[in-house]
């Protein structure tokens, strides 16, 4: 399975410069004091058929109190939700008779339903899972998490549902008071055949803004704008669920094209801290132009150029408290750790290399460690579609930047 990329903190970066023999080390501006951390992961590694770890997790039973009109009965320990012993927890839909009475009658159906709380909970960060989804009409599996007990004025922030009837499509959600149940506000992800791989889902989140993101493409952002003049909620520590739901007002229920058992696969679970107030916003350059991830395209291998500044989230930027700067899920990296005048600086993968550690100085300077270069504006050119990369720190117009702006 996927292993989790640890990130390290920002003092190294800056140690990495003296190392690297610069003869002032320069006054770090950005990141802030709210260091990044990893502050929650679980890989699911362990023995077949174990249950997930009690530390981290536990698990829900019941009918869910008949919200939703759901049809399952959610299990305890390893019975519908148990690591495969290869690195995944298996969320298992199966239609049988548990024994237990639901809303309905009795309870035709059985799965699990898993959360944090009491155990972990966090305001603000990264939160990012990996998954393979069922398939089949009346599935409906989800990674959410929820602000307190007091719903929906304490929040909810759907970071991925699907509903077995849409496959290719998965959903991003945010509930609070006056915008709750049918009336929350989010949006839809339209995408290949979900149940057919592996992918991954995350948002962004940090004071009065969420990004929603499927496989690095940012395709959703909410703020307090967006609530029609309703209450911000999500200012506040939220817990992490993760369930496999059958059936319920949505998705509707199964029938007869309905396969089982069905499995919700879920690869890793990880959290990290992000530096709050201030650490997300455009960077500025040369010619009041903006650093620009080209067509908003997140690919691997992406070299970013500076443009008119122009609000989009290709240009909105978060310098985090380890090391990285990034957007639309990706990191702002080095091309093949490259240390030569000229290397062009794109985006990559998230993957705690030295190609994708920055300090941004007192000076204004955007310096690579490793290197102990200067993000560069190329041939000293303020025009729309200059690309970025590595040079000598000069001092000049084109190496000089404003960050969060």
């Amino acid at each position: 399975m996927s292993s989790f990329l640890r990130r390290l903190p920002a003092v190294l970066a800056a140690a990495a410069l003296l190392a690297l023999g610069l003869q002032t080390a320069p006054a770090v501006l950005a990141p802030p004091t709210a260091a990044a951390a990893d502050s929650f992961t679980d890989d699911f590694n362990g023995p077949a058929g174990a249950a997930a770890d009690a530390s981290k997790w536990t698990y829900e039973t019941g009918d869910n109190n008949g919200n939703n009109h759901e049809r399952q009965w959610y299990t305890a320990g390893a019975a519908n939700g148990a690591l495969d012993g290869q690195g995944h927890l298996v969320i298992t839909a199966k239609r049988e008779n548990s024994g237990h009475t639901c809303w309905y009658g009795a309870c035709q159906y059985t799965s699990a339903r898993l959360n944090t709380a009491g155990k972990f909970s966090q305001a603000y960060g990264h939160v990012e899972t990996r998954m393979k989804i069922p398939r089949g009409q009346g599935m409906w599996p989800a990674f959410w998490m929820l602000g307190g007990g007091n719903w929906p004025t304490d929040g909810e922030i759907d970071v991925m549902e699907n509903i077995g009837r849409e496959p290719n499509t998965v959903h991003g959600t945010i509930h609070g008071p006056g915008y709750s149940g049918a009336g929350g506000i989010g949006a839809a992800y339209n995408g290949p055949v979900f149940a057919d791989d592996f992918h991954t889902y995350a948002v962004d989140w940090s004071p009065n803004k969420i990004v929603w993101s499927v496989d690095g493409n940012a395709y959703e952002t909410r703020t307090p704008a967006d609530l029609n003049g309703n209450r911000w909620v999500f200012d506040h520590p939220f817990y992490l669920i993760l369930n496999l739901a059958v059936g319920g007002d949505w998705p509707g229920d199964p029938d007869g094209s309905t396969q089982f058992p069905q499995q919700l696969v879920v690869d890793y679970v990880h959290v990290t801290t992000s530096s709050t107030g201030g650490s997300t916003g455009r960077i500025i350059g040369i010619g009041g132009k903006c650093v620009d991830v080209p067509w908003a395209n997140p690919a691997n291998f992406t070299q970013l150029q500076i443009t008119d500044c122009n609000g989009n989230a290709a240009q909105d930027w978060t310098v985090g408290g380890d090391g990285t700067i990034r957007a639309l899920g990706k990191c702002m990296d080095v091309k093949y750790s490259g240390t030569a005048d000229g290397t062009p600086v794109q985006m990559y993968d998230c993957n705690n290399s030295d190609a994708q550690q920055w300090v941004v100085t007192a000076a204004h300077d955007i310096v690579n460690p490793h290197a102990n270069k200067c993000l560069d504006a190329a041939g000293v050119s303020s025009a729309n579609g200059t690309k970025l990369q590595l040079w000598t720190c000069t001092g000049n117009v084109n190496q000089k930047w404003s960050v969060n702006q």
